[in-house]
């Protein structure tokens, strides 16, 4: 990382404020050349962290905007190098020339995540807490924003390093026993770590079961809207996005084909699926579209059963009731609640909603019903995890920690004992970035904007 990379940190439209940052041994430098502070003297006089009013110029002494800048020398900065920021007008064409500029100048065009990057290598943040800045810029909810940067202070990361660091002490007694037989050592006995090995178990297994509602806190939860035709499926999913996104008509089979939208419900996110009517059928594009709706309902985490509330209870809605009974998760919707009710409410163990997609009576009661369905574990934010990555690692870790335990309960001899604790030392070093390998680095922080 001898060179200096560049990039723009903010986006392509005109804004009110336009960043460009440098990392890199060459940061100071180019400042000196191409920003002139108002009060005098080179921008590398100036203390880190300050910003300092001037003038940006090209190298031919063109002025180009009048912005502020700051500095950080390394290895106090984000990225542990000497880094830049320039704080300008929000022109694209003005920031481009400014970054052209600084090209000619030796610096080169910064990739994905690679500030990010840079900061990971030099030891300035966990693998763990890196992952969790593009979580933190994609956040759609205040829940997922809350717990991203929970992770990026270190939540994960700490708790983890703890377990490592129990595992690390039972590893190098071992070791020590066996490769200084003459030193004054004390014996190495496993029952003396039984405790150690149950606590960091247990500690994992916690950690491992807040995954289950973390997955969905920043894809969404896949939830499908099922019910026969004219139930008012599309006229609730446009009652809930706030604007007419299917087309509502009095139609039987106006929807032919699957509609996903992502819409935010209180502090959850879900990837809502409308869905074709379920019904049989001799149109062979409808029945496409029904065989495509039986496909999403097998793979969605939550199936709202829509039932028309005007109308006579059918057998085809009771197949969509059953199918959300069937499903992980499961809530019948009741529609047309501003009309007159017909007949008896349907049977069924899951929570029902009456509502009105007209007025927007019962919502409110919708999203409390599925709020309970889909609560968020217990621990501080930061602590839930969301990573799939992160969630196959400790879960390999929990195999080998299991592992390790039940040959030590079965009397087997402490080598046997010591290589499964090593295989969970090695799956939790992925998470901080000790034993992860380069390809696999590489393919983390291409999920990341340039700039970052």
């Amino acid at each position: 990382m001898s060179d200096t990379i560049a990039a723009i940190a903010t986006g392509a439209q005109v804004a009110a404020i336009g960043i460009i940052r440098l990392s890199g041994p060459r940061s100071l430098p180019l400042m000196d050349a191409l920003f002139r502070p108002s009060a005098g003297g080179h921008m590398s006089d100036y203390p880190d962290r300050k910003l300092v009013y001037g003038g940006l110029y090209t190298a031919s002494g063109d002025l180009l905007d009048l912005c502020l800048c700051t500095i950080s020398r390394g290895p106090r900065s984000y990225t542990g190098e000497d880094t830049a920021e320039l704080q300008c007008h929000g022109s694209p064409v003005m920031l481009r020339a400014a970054l052209e500029e600084l090209f000619q100048l030796g610096a080169r065009q910064a990739g994905p995540g690679e500030f990010t990057k840079r900061a990971f290598l030099n030891g300035r943040m966990e693998l763990s807490s890196a992952e969790a800045v593009v979580d933190l810029i994609d956040a759609e909810t205040v829940e997922s924003a809350r717990n991203a940067a929970g992770q990026l202070s270190g939540a994960i990361g700490s708790k983890v390093e703890g377990i490592y660091s129990d595992l690390a002490d039972i590893s190098s007694h071992y070791h020590a026993v066996l490769d200084y037989p003459d030193e004054d050592i004390e014996d190495f006995e496993l029952r003396n770590y039984e405790d150690t090995l149950t606590g960091a178990l247990a500690q994992l297994h916690a950690l491992l079961a807040t995954f289950d509602r973390g997955k969905f806190m920043n894809s969404g939860i896949p939830a499908v809207l099922a019910g026969r035709p004219n139930a008012g499926k599309s006229s609730l999913l446009n009652a809930l996005l706030g604007y007419d996104r299917a087309i509502v008509t009095e139609v039987p089979g106006t929807t032919r084909d699957t509609i996903e939208e992502r819409l935010r419900l209180g502090s959850l996110l879900l990837r809502l699926t409308d869905t074709a009517g379920i019904r049989e059928t001799e149109d062979r594009v409808e029945q496409l579209g029904v065989q495509r709706s039986r496909a999403a309902l097998s793979q969605a985490a939550l199936v709202i059963a829509v039932v028309d509330g005007n109308a006579p209870f059918t057998a085809e809605d009771r197949e969509v009731i059953a199918a959300a009974e069937a499903a992980e998760h499961g809530v019948v919707v009741l529609t047309k609640r501003d009309l007159n009710e017909a007949g008896p409410l349907p049977e069924t163990r899951l929570p029902l909603v009456r509502v009105s997609s007209v007025t927007g009576e019962g919502l409110a009661d919708l999203e409390q019903a599925i709020s309970v369905l889909f609560p968020l574990p217990p621990v501080p934010a930061g602590e839930i995890l969301t990573n799939t990555r992160q969630a196959d690692a400790i879960h390999r870790a929990v195999v080998s920690m299991e592992a390790a335990l039940d040959a030590m309960r079965q009397g087997m001899t402490p080598d046997i004992v010591l290589t499964e604790t090593e295989g969970a030392m090695s799956a939790l070093g992925e998470l901080s970035g000790r034993t992860v390998r380069e390809d696999v680095t590489n393919r983390i922080f291409q999920r990341f904007c340039v700039g970052k």
